[in-house]
């Protein structure tokens, strides 16, 4: 992840002392968009992370930490945070912070067959797992969301970009207004494979809930097919992939009929999702100054060609 609060080892160690931990050294984490994030190395070498929120209060950041207990008992690989005091949350540089275990692996650049399955069963545990869980969360990135997003976004546009967003939002209403059964529940939402670590086949871990919210689980699903099953850079879809993916996740929970039938438009519509997104955020740094070898921002431009691709799908 990013790191747009600079910490000190002594503040660090100031703060995880109450954790029960002795901090030797800390590394900052590249890579994300959001949070501050270090690894933290301790006098017996284990390693953790420390999450700085950089947009949450510390409510909005703990609302996050019962999930992650359910999500662990449900056997879905996941870093419970530490608790002192009884809580998880506490305050570091005027910002809310969590420490969690370091799980080990690495993400996977060309992904198999057997982690595409392994993602795809874990995804539907998580979405079971979650189903009426009793949490309300202060913001909700639905599809509503999204649209208000990508209209934020128009007036900054060229012709050519407002007539691809307004293609994929039209086509998107057209077919689910004719496939109307699609479950919601909590989903991740984020569910790329840089959040993901595995060692070979095996999924060790799946990282980054800070987007949970209530949304179909449809879209949990394209997010994630569009990124394990996705020939980079051409941003191509691999059929034979996303054929495992489906195949996997059915073995936990079936897809209706009208899940099945919506699929192609909302691998289209995530990657629409994302492409706002990452204009979203480049807005977000150049307007706050945030620049700098610390700083990730990922391209808006892979998202627009996956997008014309899944389009290309639908109307072929």
């Amino acid at each position: 992840m990013s790191v747009y609060t600079p910490l000190s080892l002594e503040q660090v160690q100031a703060f995880a002392e109450p954790y029960g931990l002795a901090v030797i050294d800390l590394i900052p984490i590249q890579g994300g968009i959001q949070n501050t994030n270090y690894f933290l190395v301790d006098q017996n070498q284990k390693q953790y992370v420390l999450t700085v929120f950089e947009e949450l209060d510390a409510i909005g950041a703990g609302e996050l930490v019962p999930v992650l207990d359910c999500l662990g008992q449900a056997g879905v690989p996941v870093a419970v945070p530490l608790k002192h005091h009884g809580q998880a949350i506490h305050s570091i540089a005027d910002k809310p912070a969590q420490i969690a275990p370091r799980i080990m692996g690495e993400h996977p650049e060309d992904t198999t067959i057997e982690q595409i399955e392994a993602i795809a069963q874990a995804q539907a545990k998580l979405h079971l797992a979650l189903q009426g869980f009793p949490l309300e969360r202060d913001f909700n990135r639905n599809h509503q969301y999204w649209s208000d997003v990508a209209e934020q976004l128009k007036p900054q546009m060229n012709i050519d970009d407002q007539s691809l967003l307004a293609l994929v939002f039209q086509q998107f209403a057209d077919i689910t207004q004719q496939h109307p059964d699609r479950p919601v529940g909590f989903i991740h939402s984020d569910l790329f494979r840089d959040n993901t670590l595995f060692e070979g086949n095996q999924l060790n871990g799946i990282l980054d809930f800070y987007e949970l919210n209530q949304d179909e689980w449809l879209f949990d699903i394209a997010i994630s097919i569009n990124d394990f099953c996705t020939a980079y850079p051409q941003a191509y879809l691999d059929q034979r992939k996303a054929d495992a993916f489906l195949a996997a996740y059915q073995v936990i929970r079936t897809l209706s009929d009208d899940e099945l039938a919506c699929l192609d438009i909302y691998l289209a519509m995530a990657a629409c999702r994302f492409w706002s997104m990452r204009l979203q955020v480049a807005q977000k740094n150049a307007a706050h100054g945030r620049t700098g070898e610390d700083i990730s921002q990922k391209d808006p431009v892979e998202m627009r060609m996956m997008l014309l691709d899944r389009l290309q799908r639908i109307t072929a």
